[in-house]
């Protein structure tokens, strides 16, 4: 169970900057090209919601998770993140 949880917590760290930057990167490369105003900000909109949740979010989530499971936790350290 353990190695399941990180595992887990393994792909939300490295795998959600990786989804996020590539989200960033297409709302970045697509902007120029798009010529309507209220799609350009939904365009924008997606970029910054990649850029935040992707890079930030994702991995301070699982700092704040292996912080809980190692120290708050019983038994947690066997999850040996």
């Amino acid at each position: 169970m353990a190695t399941t949880i990180k595992n887990l917590f393994t792909i939300i760290q490295f795998g959600g900057p990786l989804i996020g930057g590539l989200i960033a990167l297409g709302a970045i490369v697509a902007t120029p090209t798009i010529r309507r105003a209220d799609l350009k900000k939904e365009i924008k909109e997606i970029r910054n919601q990649g850029i935040v949740w992707g890079v930030i979010v994702a991995p301070l989530g699982t700092g704040i998770i292996q912080f809980l499971l190692n120290d708050v936790v019983a038994g947690g350290v066997s999850c040996g993140f």
